[in-house]
């Protein structure tokens, strides 16, 4: 079975506002030559080019996707923040949160992203596909009920979620985040729910500053649905594999999913600039196998990735090309033109051992 594709290209087209890397551009914060925020097309655009021009492309199902419907959204976000967002779109554009603004047509490309996640998941589930990608652009996991935050306009995998729930597709799905920020939204969203299992991993206390404490473990019937894996800055390859394996991947195992979906940021890879941590190309190679040797002994091998973040133009393709060659079980490499370097800049042993002690800590305390 291939492996699905979900993309469009009016994701690309989605645009930023006036701003300075994370600042609004006025008073002594000069507009830069690139302007806009870090989050731009060229990172996801770059990564379909390279699986053009390597030939992973043609071992991949590639296709578009139906945006999502009213119904869908009203699952998950409130009336009155749709119908704000909306209006300012067709009106050119604005900001109803924080660092996430939108030009003209920012609304119906938000929905065509949440779009390519649901359909991504509805692949899976139906049997279409084994395993599915969805390249969506704007990202989703800040984003609350009502309020847009970090780049995220929608909440594009908890309402593709609440649409296979909602439809009877599924009874219990996880999200395994490796996006390198944490994933508060989906998080806020499922926090009371049994049926949906969260699991983040991430930088400690990089965005958001007050979210994605290990201690964060659900509430009422969620209880101990919920869990949060923060690394110290500095963390590299050994660390994040470490923690999927000892932490994260056996939470999903004893909740026994039906379908595992992974939001699927490269922002923890070293030259990122939004991270202080050193992932490479590797560590999200190793990642996808590990995550998928687990789908195949719980789920039938049902994995659906979300493109979340990931900031580096150069990058960024690579950590992706070796991502979906992992899926589809493809001999077809980009070779990392940084791999003897980071390997030289990777933590010293002394940094190793002490987080592995955290996550020895943590893997205790559950």
């Amino acid at each position: 079975m291939a492996t699905g594709f979900f993309w469009d290209e009016r994701c690309f087209w989605h645009s930023g506002g006036n701003y300075a890397f994370m600042s609004p551009v006025g008073g002594l914060v000069q507009p830069t030559a690139a302007g806009g925020l870090p989050e731009n097309p060229e990172t996801k655009r770059r990564l379909k080019n390279l699986l053009e021009v390597t030939g992973l492309w043609r071992e991949l199902s590639p296709s578009g996707a139906e945006p999502v419907t009213r119904e869908d959204l009203f699952r998950i976000h409130a009336g009155d923040f749709l119908s704000e967002f909306r209006t300012l779109s067709r009106k050119g554009g604005g900001e109803t949160g924080l660092r996430a603004p939108y030009g003209p047509d920012g609304y119906d490309i938000a929905l065509q992203s949440a779009g390519l996640v649901k359909a991504a998941l509805f692949s899976v589930l139906d049997g279409t596909y084994r395993n599915a990608y969805a390249l969506s652009r704007p990202p989703g996991h800040h984003c609350l009920p009502d309020w847009q935050n970090g780049f995220c306009l929608l909440a594009n995998i908890a309402i593709a979620i609440e649409a296979a729930l909602a439809e009877g597709r599924a009874e219990r799905i996880a999200v395994l985040d490796w996006d390198v920020h944490h994933g508060n939204g989906t998080e806020a969203i499922f926090y009371e729910r049994p049926d949906v299992l969260t699991v983040s991993m991430h930088q400690e206390r990089n965005y958001p500053l007050d979210t994605g404490d290990f201690g964060d473990r659900g509430r009422g019937p969620g209880e101990g649905n919920n869990l949060n894996i923060p690394l110290p800055p500095g963390s590299g390859h050994e660390s994040w594999v470490r923690a999927l394996n000892v932490l994260a991947l056996p939470a999903i195992r004893a909740f026994r999913p039906d379908l595992v979906v992974v939001a699927c940021g490269f922002d923890a890879a070293a030259f990122d600039p939004l991270s202080r941590t050193l992932a490479t190309v590797e560590t999200f190679r190793e990642m996808t196998r590990a995550t998928m040797e687990l789908a195949d002994g719980i789920c039938g091998g049902r994995i659906a990735m979300a493109h979340e973040g990931g900031y580096s133009e150069m990058y960024v393709p690579f950590c992706g090309h070796a991502t979906l060659a992992e899926m589809a079980g493809s001999a077809i490499d980009a070779p990392d033109p940084f791999s003897e370097t980071l390997e030289k800049r990777q933590p010293s042993r002394r940094f190793n051992a002490f987080v592995d002690g955290l996550i020895d800590e943590m893997a205790a305390a559950l």
